[in-house]
């Protein structure tokens, strides 16, 4: 399984920093979002893969059981979700406004508009 999720996190990479180097804003929009989706698969599998109960200390215990799953990185990618979302959200932002000042979306058009 491991495998596979190296596999699908090195294609993931792959075509995040293929659409970064893009000229088109959406595409680089659309690059940042599998890149953040890509550190997620990466920390989950650097978690380590494994079947068990669910993180949650039993009533009368003082410690988690040695087959429950590891919480640290469940709570990582729950906190770089939210994170790439507000990042997508005001990068969306960011581009709609720039496209209403100038009418382009192309990264070598953006580059004149600079006021100094």
């Amino acid at each position: 399984m491991e495998f596979l999720l190296a596999i699908t996190i090195g294609v993931l990479y792959a075509a995040a920093f293929y659409l970064l180097l893009r000229r088109g804003v959406v595409r680089i929009i659309l690059g940042i979002a599998l890149l953040s989706q890509a550190v997620n698969l990466l920390i989950f599998t650097a978690g380590g893969l494994r079947e068990g109960g669910v993180p949650f200390i039993a009533e009368g215990q003082t410690a988690l059981a040695a087959t429950s799953a590891d919480p640290l990185p469940q709570a990582l990618i729950l906190t770089a979700i939210v994170i790439s979302f507000g990042v997508l959200a005001f990068t969306l932002a960011m581009v709609h406004r720039a496209d209403q000042a100038t009418g382009t979306d192309d990264v070598d058009d953006l580059k004149g508009t600079d006021q100094t």
